[in-house]
């Protein structure tokens, strides 16, 4: 038998959330993730038409991530770049990801 989440099980990331959205309102919106399936995160992701790298970078700084604990791939087309990063904020467990065409070879 499964236990059905509430959205009181799902505080910590919409509390995260709402403090961003305080703390940081001059930043690009990004794609916005809460699940019932890790009801402690909250993923937000930013694509090539959402400024791509550039938006990722803004948030890694403003959420004090250190430059060297981001892992950056080339997805297996050989186009898509992809900058991830975590770190905890308001409670919740923060996953930031960025998407971003690359040119051949995988140079951003």
């Amino acid at each position: 038998m499964s236990t059905v989440l509430t959205l009181d099980d799902l505080s910590a990331p919409l509390r995260s959330l709402r403090l961003l959205a305080v703390d940081f309102p001059d930043l690009p919106g990004p794609v916005v993730d809460v699940s019932s399936i890790f009801p402690d995160r909250l993923s937000l992701s930013l694509h090539d038409g959402q400024g791509g790298f550039a938006s990722f970078e803004a948030w890694r700084a403003a959420l004090g991530i250190d430059p060297a604990a981001v892992d950056f791939h080339v997805q297996c087309d050989g186009r898509t770049g992809v900058m991830e990063a975590q770190t905890s904020y308001g409670g919740a467990h923060i996953e930031l990801t960025g998407y971003m065409q690359v040119a051949a070879g995988g140079a951003a």
